[in-house]
């Protein structure tokens, strides 16, 4: 099985992390020729699919499935269009996306299917969070106090070229699931907590049986497989929640390979989202799943101090391969090099309970401190949860 992956940035990571796990061959095209994910594939090439179509199809056409990882909306389309000529799946359902990138579009979507949402301003009160309808991860996204901060980041979105969404803010634990659909049959998989950074950018991810328990798993299972059969969606999709005290409140959907929790997923289960992708084109669903718990957490090593950070810190590393064993982890993707003062690293860790799991990461932590002679654990967090 051979997959060409377009996009090398942190989603494109991902994908080759867990296509290498599911034993794909796998080949990477990006226009950036320093894209991380180019170290980490069995092949690559640098060029734009979109200016250079005949060369991108010789590719794909060698492939046996192509899958984006990427969020450029007119590379998307192109590349919807090429494929249709082509007995090659292509892993990607672009009229779920169009819905999903638009948080504005979703939301409506989502009410009018009665899925829980965080309450919109004025009627829910202060603070309420504002954000772009359009970008993904923490771009553009601020905490609101005041009518000047909401018209402040009104003001910074219509900059962007954006439109802004308003919304209640929520509080309690950042939850996400994946799912799987072929247009007829939908599977939900497990839940991850995505833990924030000071900035709010996802710097760990866990998963573990505790993160919501029993009755609240089936019910954001059941919330997802409704979203993803209220769209049709033929491909993978993931939605983020909070879970408050008055239940679940969905925050977005997102219809493109995610770029942490999937890897998550794996450690903790054994159930690989790519493999489950490529599966359901056949109809096939089900890999096997264990009850264990895993945590997948981003760092940056500078100035002596070991410091938790968001992907978009962890984006910057260069050229990463991955290592199974560094500093006692199970796996590290990362740009370590032996006495190097500066570099980024994501840890990856599984274990059959949360306490072994504490275990192993504290362990890790003390490791990287140790040999790589850091005085400081710097782990910012938000100024709101």
């Amino acid at each position: 099985m051979k997959v060409a992956i377009v996009g090398g940035a942190l989603q494109g990571t991902e994908a080759v992390y867990l296509s290498k796990k599911a034993g794909y061959e796998t080949f990477v095209i990006d226009r950036r020729d320093n894209a991380p994910a180019l170290s980490l594939a069995d092949g690559h090439a640098v060029f734009d699919p979109e200016l250079d179509g005949k060369r991108a199809m010789r590719i794909f056409e060698d492939c046996d499935a192509v899958l984006p990882a990427c969020e450029n909306i007119t590379l998307l389309r192109s590349l919807t269009n090429m494929m249709r000529s082509s007995d090659v799946p292509l892993l990607f359902d672009l009229d779920s996306y169009i819905v999903s990138s638009s948080k504005a579009a979703s939301n409506q979507m989502m009410s009018a299917a009665g899925i829980p949402l965080p309450k919109d301003w004025p009627e829910c009160g202060f603070p309420v969070i504002v954000k772009p309808s359009a970008q993904s991860g923490s771009v553009g996204v601020r905490v609101a106090y005041s009518e000047e901060d909401v018209n402040a980041g009104i003001n910074e979105i219509v900059m962007m070229g954006d439109r802004p969404v308003i919304q209640e803010f929520v509080s309690g634990p950042c939850v996400s699931m994946e799912v799987v659909g072929n247009g007829k049959e939908y599977r939900s998989y497990v839940t991850t907590e995505i833990i924030l950074s000071e900035n709010y950018d996802c710097k760990r991810v866990r998963c573990s049986p505790e993160v919501l328990g029993h009755g609240k798993e089936e019910e954001f299972r059941a919330i997802t497989e409704r979203t993803a059969a209220y769209i049709g969606l033929n491909a993978l999709m993931d939605i983020e929640a909070i879970d408050t005290k008055k239940g679940l409140r969905i925050l977005e959907i997102d219809a493109r390979i995610p770029s942490q929790t999937p890897a998550a997923v794996l450690a903790a289960t054994g159930v690989n989202i790519v493999e489950e992708l490529v599966n359901s084109r056949t109809g096939k669903f089900g890999g096997k799943r264990m009850n264990g718990a895993s945590s997948y957490e981003h760092f940056l090593i500078k100035d002596k101090k070991l410091i938790t950070c968001g992907e978009k810190e962890f984006a910057h590393v260069v050229r990463p391969k991955i290592e199974k064993g560094l500093f006692g982890a199970d796996e590290f993707i990362s740009d370590h090099r032996a006495g190097a003062k500066e570099w980024r690293g994501t840890m990856i860790n599984g274990a059959p309970t949360e306490q072994a799991l504490e275990k192993k990461r504290t362990g890790c932590i003390e490791t990287i401190m140790r040999e790589c002679g850091l005085k400081e654990f710097v782990d910012g967090q938000p100024e709101m949860m």
